[in-house]
């Protein structure tokens, strides 16, 4: 297959404002996810995706590519479809310009599901919630997944629902006194994709749907529109940036690496 590799940076990030270009040891953030995404084997091309001249010039100065794309679009994957409309290629993948430490051999596993008797339009990552904060914290998007790998819903919230969380809470996994909290069988989701690129154009072309704006969750647009994605269960645990406190948890994780 041919395998394009496109990562979103849009300049104009939220809570962490230039996140892409924020600086991790020397490097912006983007640049590394670019290196890191650039380590897997067998791909055509890896591009970053932007509406920033800046965020492109890094890029270039890199030694990689960058299309510049309108600054309107509302997501990440509106901005990759805009990228690679026109490319030809067997399989486009989405990996967040703010994933620093993103590991190639879940982007190989991601990909093999593809390779499949019966091959998924989209797949997805997930990985096993160890922390039983996560399951109450929203920005911790989790996924529940059926007998057959494809995903039934994700939610901010803790899905399945168990009687035992009800007077649970972010805080009183750690309270003393209190038994701990079983995560066994919860899924985070980690927001990287692969696509057939029809599927990515149609996808993007789909009207938004009432779960996906209230979850504030492109993905169940997907679901919602009688699609299906392939989840696949990787040990690699992200540590994605959107916060400063993640960029200082990521320089500090940089620095170490870096020293061996």
């Amino acid at each position: 297959m041919k395998i394009i590799i496109a990562i979103p940076a849009r300049i104009g990030s939220t809570r962490l404002p230039e996140k892409a270009l924020a600086d991790i040891c020397g490097e912006p953030m983007v640049v590394r996810v670019w290196r890191r995404c650039s380590l897997v084997p067998g791909v055509a091309a890896v591009l970053v995706a932007t509406d920033d001249e800046r965020i492109s010039a890094v890029i270039c100065a890199a030694g990689g590519r960058a299309v510049l794309t309108s600054a309107h679009h509302v997501s990440g994957t509106d901005r990759i479809a805009e990228a690679v409309r026109g490319e030809i290629c067997d399989l486009v993948v989405n990996v967040q310009g703010d994933e620093p430490f993103v590991e190639p051999g879940a982007l190989e596993a991601l990909v093999a599901a593809f390779s499949a008797d019966e091959p998924p339009e989209v797949s997805t990552l997930a990985t096993h919630i160890r922390a039983a904060a996560d399951l109450f914290d929203p920005a911790v998007v989790k996924v529940l997944v059926g007998r057959d790998g494809y995903a039934v819903y994700f939610s901010r919230h803790p899905i399945p629902w168990r009687e035992d969380l009800r007077d649970a809470g972010a805080g009183a996994a750690s309270e003393p006194g209190r038994g701990a909290i079983d995560t066994t069988g919860y899924l985070r989701h980690i927001g990287i994709y692969a696509y057939r690129p029809a599927f990515l154009q149609r996808f993007t072309a789909l009207e938004p749907t009432f779960g996906e704006r209230s979850e504030r969750l492109e993905q169940l647009r997907i679901l919602e529109h009688g699609q299906r994605i392939r989840v696949i269960v990787t040990p690699w645990e992200a540590l994605s940036v959107d916060t400063q406190e993640d960029l200082d948890r990521a320089r500090a994780r940089a620095a170490r690496d870096a020293a061996g």
